[in-house]
């Protein structure tokens, strides 16, 4: 069989590398194989610092490269490059065989035995469009077939991906779009656009700049589409966007939000769905999937993570981390205010100061996490003073002893570039802000349901965000200090520091702190 097959041949690749680099290699090759020869699902969790490392490919792509059969390989842009000029060519190198591998948004032809890699995005709008087109007349080719297995690597912002390509938007072309195509009305349209931006003005300024859409705004788009539909034209006339925009805004259970540039007045409408199970369930069933991410769920069955998605009955694995080389030391202290506290910032600033007098501060990077902008931009203002040029806020150009002020999502997207920290502190939970109208809109559904919204959602994103930052800190046994005093007071602390694992924790500084990680275990 296909399982021992490929057993033999990662064993004898890695034997022949020297050292083995991940200790699940061969566990996961198996799995991977297994899946394709009974052509059934599987969700593999990984673990953020195998993620981090990158290693863990290997268990995957031995066994696709010995399938005699069709595979797409959906992968993000940075691992895509990895795989085509590294991985994939060392491992061909040493295998019997030779499976073609092309690099593409579209399937190859009927007739195609290899492997196709291709991105998110472009996996995604191929496979939606074709559920549009089963449900339509349209015979027009899908760009994705049926029944080829689809291995799907870096599954952790799937939603995000998914929900962004379901995701309308209007902008100033639309609305010009919109004038043309209704000559008669470009008067009340326009009138309508400057009500609407006029509204959008009076929400509160927050960091996003978005907001979520009220019964206001939402009654100026219906009446929009009403005054439309009583023209001549109809809303036969509608530009193909604003139908697409029609048909989501008129869903139960779509959110509708206002991104405004304050500055130069300009307004873009989003309206996109909450609920993507039921949309994504008729996706899954076109083909059987492998679904490979760092750390998508806190439980090995993955029943909130598979919920969200529509994903039914499939094999699923979580991997434990390796207790000799994933490890961090975490700090915890249990004696700051909480974060909604007058005291809070002053007493953070300093215990930031006493952390940067650690030694290995002084010869490797220093990322001080935070998600409150007037926050960051503070505690970079005052450490710039104290501590000069090494001070960068958002920046990666700073020395090799840099410390590096930053909020969560420019740390998710700059980390894989970044020399590993020696230090990363954490000033709050990543918890997501209800100022987001992404979050907002989806608490609101939760509350809808009378479903536990902080449970469900909420600390499940934390956790994972809190995982994949760690993880240039995991995977050289750093230093972790972990500021917010919730992690110590409140009945969720305990779930976040069991997803941390293996730590060895402190609540106070002292030289045991600084003992090797390997040892304090």
């Amino acid at each position: 069989m296909i399982e021992a097959e490929v057993h033999q041949l990662l064993r004898e690749f890695l034997r022949q590398q020297g050292h083995i680099q991940w200790p699940h290699h061969l566990t996961m090759a198996r799995l991977v194989a297994r899946a394709l020869r009974l052509g059934r699902s599987a969700l593999l969790q990984i673990g953020s610092t195998a993620a981090y490392r990158g290693r863990y490919r290997l268990s995957y792509l031995m066994p696709a490269l010995v399938w005699p059969g069709p595979i797409v390989l959906v992968v993000p842009q940075a691992i895509q490059q990895q795989l085509v000029q590294d991985e994939i060519p060392t491992l061909l190198q040493t295998l019997p065989t030779v499976k073609s591998i092309q690099v593409g948004e579209r399937w190859p032809g009927e007739t195609f035995q290899g492997i196709l890699i291709t991105t998110p995005s472009a996996w995604l709008s191929g496979q939606l469009s074709a559920l549009e087109k089963s449900n339509s007349s349209t015979t027009a080719a899908p760009a994705f077939p049926k029944n080829i297995l689809t291995l799907i690597d870096g599954i952790d912002p799937l939603v995000n991906w998914v929900r962004h390509e379901l995701t309308c938007r209007l902008d100033d072309g639309d609305w010009h779009q919109l004038g043309l195509a209704y000559p008669s009305q470009q008067t009340p349209i326009r009138d309508l656009r400057v009500k609407l931006t006029h509204l959008a003005f009076q929400h509160p300024a927050n960091p996003y700049s978005c907001y979520l859409a009220d019964a206001e705004e939402h009654a100026l788009l219906e009446d929009l589409y009403n005054q439309l539909t009583e023209t001549p034209l109809g809303l036969e006339a509608l530009p193909p966007t604003w139908q697409k925009f029609r048909q989501q805004l008129t869903q139960e259970d779509s959110m509708t939000w206002l991104q405004l540039n304050r500055g130069s007045g300009q307004l873009a409408l989003h309206c996109a769905p909450v609920h993507l199970a039921d949309i994504m369930q008729p996706l899954w069933e076109r083909q059987p999937v492998i679904l490979i991410g760092a750390a998508v769920d806190e439980e090995n069955r993955a029943e909130n993570y598979r919920q969200r998605l529509g994903l039914e009955d499939l094999t699923c694995l979580k991997f434990t981390p390796d207790r000799q080389r994933d490890g961090i030391q975490l700090y915890a202290p249990d004696r700051l205010p909480m974060p909604n506290s007058n005291q809070f910032p002053s007493a953070i600033l300093q215990e930031i100061r006493n952390l940067l007098q650690l030694p290995e501060t002084r010869t490797q990077p220093t990322v001080i996490l935070v998600g409150d902008n007037p926050l960051k931009a503070q505690i970079g203002s005052i450490l710039a003073a104290e501590y000069g040029s090494r001070v960068q806020v958002e920046k990666t150009d700073g020395p090799s002893n840099g410390i590096l002020v930053t909020g969560w999502e420019f740390w998710q997207d700059h980390r894989l570039r970044c020399l590993p920290p020696g230090l990363l502190i954490i000033t709050t939970l990543p918890i997501p802000s209800l100022e987001n109208p992404l979050v907002a809109g989806q608490v609101a559904y939760y509350k809808r349901l009378r479903q536990d919204w902080f449970r469900l959602f909420l600390l499940p994103s934390a956790l994972q965000t809190l995982q994949l930052a760690i993880a240039p800190i995991s995977a050289q046994q750093g230093k972790v200090a972990l500021l917010d005093n919730r992690v110590n007071h409140r009945s969720y602390g305990r779930t976040i520091l069991k997803t941390l694992n293996p730590i060895a924790q402190s609540t106070y500084l002292d030289p045991s702190w600084l003992a090797p990680v390997n040892q304090a275990l």
